[in-house]
């Protein structure tokens, strides 16, 4: 057998010895929201798909999972040698050396990029089921599998992982329901470390390897060659799209974007060509987590804005507007958390924006079980209750928060009936779920 497939899962923290803060160490190894969303997953199906964005740290996350068990094999798609085996042999995995009676781990990583991958996971399921536990990972939407009457269809279970949010890095997640008992609590952070990782992830993003090195120029050069390689590489591989400069043109224009409404039109125009190419387009970079899009919310809200969608990105560090790219990191930490409690069963949650025809709007709504939870609007520094957060809540009738990125202190204003909280975003997001 390759040893390439057989690897041993040691804590990984060579790359992350010289992280200063001794939580995001912790945070960064042990990826806990996700460990736990594993184990959970894990004791119902032995097949769990993990998905999410390139160079998020799923390898990384596999690996760590892959060590608690005695055997375990590791088999990479990328690796020529490995892909090889498995034409050969694609039960390659039984014949392992096992150092006691336990069940295996095999962990398929990027395996999606098989022609035929589904089909393949299929048999392997089918066969091994019983005696071996598989853990999938992939950049490309995995969730394909969900389709009704797809071979894959009830035999597997799917989880994401995001890049690091301010909730992870944090360690002061509430119970979600503590946290939906009083989505307005509060957190203190006495020793600012929590202030310390949200400043380096608006500088170097969420990514861990960017936001592991720290260095402004580290950055740019992880985010052109990541932008790349998932435009010229995965999807122009795995989509079909030809006109790949013109999909790069697109991308770049979606940061100045950001928190507005996205006119697919003006897009088509700009481009010179059709509405439905940019749909295609836009389609093919949410799947491969260049970007996610928000809907609005339009129940109980009158002459609510219903087809327009906000756009946002999951390497956010490189939006110029600091503005934009605040509430772009607010947008993907209430993402992460939405997605979160959907994977573990607790929803379903939606994350959505309000926004009326005269152009009032709210950021973002939360809603649990199609009715709305709490609202969330992201403001730069005002401490001020803005207007529009009043008017929407009044018609809701939801508690909200206004999120400031420079403020120090928690405000409760005397209007919204007490359900009213302006909060540094530091201090309030790490409490998230």
């Amino acid at each position: 057998m390759s040893l390439s497939l057989v690897v041993y899962c040691s804590p990984l923290k060579n790359s992350l010895d010289y992280i200063a803060a001794p939580f995001i160490i912790v945070a960064m190894i042990e990826r806990p929201i996700y460990t736990a969303l594993w184990q959970e997953l894990a004791a119902e199906k032995a097949m769990v798909f993990m998905a999410g964005p390139r160079q998020a740290g799923k390898t990384t996350l596999a690996k760590s999972i892959a060590g608690e068990f005695a055997n375990r094999v590791y088999f990479n798609w990328d690796v020529v040698t490995d892909r090889r085996m498995l034409r050969e042999d694609p039960y390659f995995f039984e014949s392992v050396e096992r150092v006691d009676d336990s069940p295996p781990i095999v962990v398929f990583d990027e395996i999606h990029k098989h022609r035929r991958w589904k089909n393949y996971l299929k048999g392997a399921y089918d066969r091994c089921a019983e005696g071996f536990r598989f853990l999938v990972t992939g950049s490309g939407r995995l969730e394909a599998g969900r389709r009704a009457g797809d071979s894959l269809a009830g035999r597997y279970a799917l989880f994401h992982l995001w890049p690091l949010t301010l909730a992870e890095l944090g360690g002061r997640r509430a119970r979600l329901e503590d946290f939906l008992a009083d989505p307005l609590g509060i957190v203190q952070d006495g020793d600012g470390s929590a202030r310390e990782a949200w400043r380096r992830l608006a500088r170097f993003s969420g990514f861990p390897e960017p936001y592991s090195v720290g260095k402004e120029r580290s950055y740019r050069r992880w985010s052109r060659d990541y932008h790349a390689q998932l435009i010229r590489g995965d999807i122009r591989d795995l989509t079909g799209i030809t006109a790949i400069d013109d999909v790069e043109t697109l991308f770049a224009m979606l940061p100045e974007r950001v928190g507005s409404l996205l006119s697919i039109p003006n897009l088509a125009s700009d481009l010179e060509t059709s509405y439905n190419t940019i749909k295609n387009w836009l389609a093919a970079l949410e799947r491969f987590y260049l970007i996610f899009r928000l809907q609005p919310w339009t129940a109980k809200v009158a002459r609510a804005t219903r087809k327009a969608r906000k756009i946002y990105l999951f390497d956010y560090a490189g939006i110029e507007n600091p503005g934009a790219r605040f509430e772009n990191m607010v947008a993907l930490e209430l993402f992460r958390a939405v997605s979160s409690w959907n994977d573990f069963g607790h929803g379903p949650f939606g994350l959505h924006f309000v926004r009326d025809r005269e152009k009032r709007e709210i950021d973002f709504l939360l809603t649990h079980r199609r009715k709305p939870l709490l609202l969330v609007e992201a403001k730069s520094a005002e401490m001020q209750a803005d207007a529009s957060l009043l008017r929407f809540q009044q018609q809701l009738e939801v508690p909200a928060v206004q999120l400031v990125e420079d403020g120090e202190r928690f405000v409760r204003p005397g209007g919204g009936g007490q359900q009213l909280l302006i909060a540094p975003a530091q201090l309030w997001l790490p409490r998230l779920p």
